[in-house]
């Protein structure tokens, strides 16, 4: 069954954004606004529908929908694997607080890898859109190009012999 957030906090959850906002990067608070766009979590709430033929009504709940997005976000800011990024927000309560999973179990590595995995390229793709404009709006970000160099060297290599 899909869900698109954790419908209710604990007591926890409603003492603790007060003390750890403080703590948030600024890249978190710039993509903290970002992320609450409607429109990003309705692409992922529908490709988490789409997993399996009756998975938006029946079986046992999955991850929601912006906690998949925003788990996503900060594996690729962070550049971790799917263990990396089980074992910090496991630890840390600022990412729980940005993940918004709260005093809620954080998604093993294998589980966080098939959730994003279901998302496929075609959402990623309008994730990324979606994501820029949103930004542009919000004056997050000017929306320039970004020009990368992938010229290609030619390179001699030299394989060392085992015969001495």
């Amino acid at each position: 069954m899909v869900e698109l957030r954790f419908h209710q906090r604990t007591m926890w959850e409603g003492w603790f954004p007060e003390e750890a906002s403080g703590w948030w990067e600024e890249w978190m608070k710039q993509a903290d606004q970002v992320l609450d766009d409607e429109e990003l979590l309705d692409s992922v709430y529908e490709a988490q529908g789409r997993r399996w033929p009756k998975s938006r009504r029946r079986g046992r709940k999955q991850t929601p929908s912006e906690v998949t997005l925003r788990l996503a976000v900060l594996k690729h800011v962070r550049n971790w694997s799917f263990e990396e990024t089980e074992r910090e927000v496991r630890a840390n309560v600022v990412y729980r607080q940005f993940t918004r999973i709260g005093a809620q179990k954080v998604p093993d590595a294998k589980t966080l890898g098939r959730l994003l995995q279901t998302l496929g390229p075609d959402v990623v793709q309008q994730i990324h859109q979606r994501l820029v404009a949103v930004a542009q709006e919000k004056k997050v970000a000017r929306g320039q190009r970004l020009r990368v160099d992938t010229t290609v060297d030619v390179a001699t290599l030299c394989y060392t012999s085992l015969s001495l």
